[in-house]
């Protein structure tokens, strides 16, 4: 049987890492440092970037982050998402592992890289109205959206299809990763479940969300990525999972629908869990990364309270 999965997990690797076979090096590198990290074993934290539900969630991110024009207007000005879509995948998922499962200092200097990254990331967009308006990455109100819509999305993918309850509730993961968005320079990122979706429909309220023709464009792209052929067949039921899972008033600004056929809605949760056990039988069903990440802890002495 490993035989069998083996071509399927090597494509499924490189779609997560870049990397065909072996661990990449900065997986192993969760290994070093001195101090426990910002996050632990037991945390929520760990259980929602642990399971499979991150890869719908990684999906329905996306999304949700479009909905901005700002957001919009960086990604399609200074992404090589077209050409690149899968490298741009694999440097977000290494920074969201490495702030989950690495020492404090990695953690901030992931940070840190990001950041810099995101000084050069500026430019102007004109909103449905005309009217022109700056953007940049490291822009407060910009960085408060990309964090509310990635903790938004793990945390309503988990909800969906985790397995286990969150450690400490919904509101615990939402405390704990607002220390990410401080990482990020997020000012005040939400503390709380309530809190968080009260400042997501806030955009809304203001008229900042809407939807253009390059919204469209980027939607599109993201229901049908290239993806290697093999990945090709599982992906749609992900994709109507992660739709499923959206606000109805994110879902009506995208100008998605959940899958129907006439007035009748598909079922989507159940296909994408068992797309998604599907996954993890060929990859396992928690992260690499932390392994690595116990194996420091174990060898700066830490043990469960």
């Amino acid at each position: 049987m490993p035989a069998l999965t083996e071509p399927l997990r090597a494509r499924l690797q490189y779609t997560f890492n870049g990397q065909y076979t072996g661990t990449p090096e900065w997986v192993t590198d969760l290994e070093k440092g001195d101090d426990e990290g910002f996050f632990l074993p037991g945390s929520a934290v760990w259980a929602v970037h642990g399971a499979m539900s991150t890869i719908p969630a990684g999906v329905r991110a996306l999304l949700v982050q479009a909905l901005h024009p700002g957001a919009l207007a960086g990604v399609h000005d200074h992404s090589r998402f077209r050409e690149d879509p899968l490298g741009r995948l694999a440097g977000t998922i290494r920074w969201i592992y490495t702030v989950s499962y690495g020492s404090r200092e990695a953690a901030t200097h992931a940070s840190n890289w990001v950041s810099r990254l995101h000084t050069k990331v500026v430019g102007t967009y004109d909103d449905r109205n005309g009217v022109t308006h700056d953007y940049a990455a490291n822009d407060p109100e910009l960085l408060s959206w990309v964090h509310m819509a990635f903790a938004d999305s793990f945390l309503a993918a988990y909800l969906e299809w985790g397995h286990e309850p969150i450690p400490g509730g919904p509101d615990a993961y939402i405390r704990e990763w607002a220390t990410a968005g401080e990482l990020m320079g997020v000012p005040n990122p939400p503390r709380s479940v309530a809190e968080m979706q009260s400042q997501l429909m806030d955009f809304d309220r203001r008229g900042v969300l809407e939807r253009t023709a390059r919204t469209d464009d980027v939607v599109k792209f993201i229901k049908r990525p290239p993806l290697f052929p093999a990945l090709k067949v599982g992906y749609p039921v992900l994709f109507n999972g992660a739709v499923g899972t959206l606000q109805p008033r994110f879902r009506e600004l995208l100008g998605l629908r959940a899958p129907h056929v006439g007035p009748i809605g598909i079922p989507t949760r159940a296909p994408a869990q068992a797309m998604l056990a599907g996954v993890g039988g060929v990859l396992g069903k928690r992260p690499v990364a932390e392994e690595h990440a116990l194996a420091r802890l174990d060898r700066i002495g830490w043990t469960a309270a």
